[in-house]
């Protein structure tokens, strides 16, 4: 069974770089993205055998998920159950007979963290919905959740400490997520793997130069773990500043 994310950074102009011949090649049985800046019905598109599940941003142009799936989910959900985080498209879970399908583009602290608190809140409003799952059945998590956790998960460490994406408080909050019973698929296979990233800012050339940052992940409960096969990361994939990452599961 294959799983793939991709941050794609605006969907419609996506659509213009290559998506849909990735999209068809990858032939993934759940494909999520996120970051779509569209509401259902603002391009066309037409995935031969996928349903289609959008939750799109009340601000246009903005934020937003979607998920496409081979197979039918028993059901659908769109956010997270908390009102506050209810506005902006960032949450979608599928479940499936033997697991749920969580898409998440978790929220950017922003420059200078001017958005810090209100990270903080949702990754602890994220983390305790994730364990409301757990107890159910066991989950998998997919998505730009906006941090690179460890210094190994970014070129320039030093000198990004405290900028957002790579502040201690998010980077505890990985933790603190990966403390409450879920693995980072993509480290447990390849635990000292340099230069793997997802992420490039668009300045400096950092992408042709591997000046990245990995951002984008799969987590799986750690009940379910044993059913990896592989994480990949797509990175010769254009189209986005992001990337696509998968897996492959038993």
């Amino acid at each position: 069974m294959k799983l793939i994310s991709w941050n794609v950074n605006g969907l419609r102009a996506c659509l213009n770089k290559g998506f849909l011949d990735f999209f068809k090649n990858a032939d993934a049985d759940i494909f999520c993205v996120q970051e779509t800046k569209m509401q259902e019905g603002q391009a066309e598109l037409v995935l031969d055998g996928y349903r289609q599940y959008w939750n799109s941003a009340e601000k246009k142009g903005y934020s937003g998920t979607a998920v496409f799936t081979k197979q039918e989910p028993l059901c659908v959900r769109y956010g997270i159950e908390v009102e506050e985080h209810s506005h902006e498209g960032r949450v979608i879970t599928l479940e499936f007979e033997d697991f749920f399908l969580v898409n998440v583009y978790t929220p950017n602290a922003q420059r200078e963290l001017a958005r810090i608190d209100y990270r903080m809140q949702f990754e602890d409003d994220f983390r305790a919905y994730l364990l409301g799952l757990n107890q159910q059945k066991p989950v998998i998590v997919c998505g730009d959740m906006n941090v690179a956790h460890q210094e190994i998960d970014l070129k320039n460490p030093k000198t990004n400490r405290g900028n957002a994406g790579f502040s201690d408080q998010e980077r505890g909050k990985m933790t603190e997520l990966l403390g409450s019973g879920f693995v980072d698929s993509f480290r447990s296979l390849y635990p000292d793997k340099t230069g793997a990233y997802t992420w490039w800012s668009y300045m400096r050339n950092a992408r042709a130069t591997n000046a990245g940052w990995r951002i984008d992940y799969f987590l799986l409960s750690a009940d379910c773990a044993d059913r990896l096969q592989d994480a990949l990361i797509y990175a010769d994939i254009y189209g986005s500043d992001h990337c696509p990452v998968g897996i492959i599961l038993k």
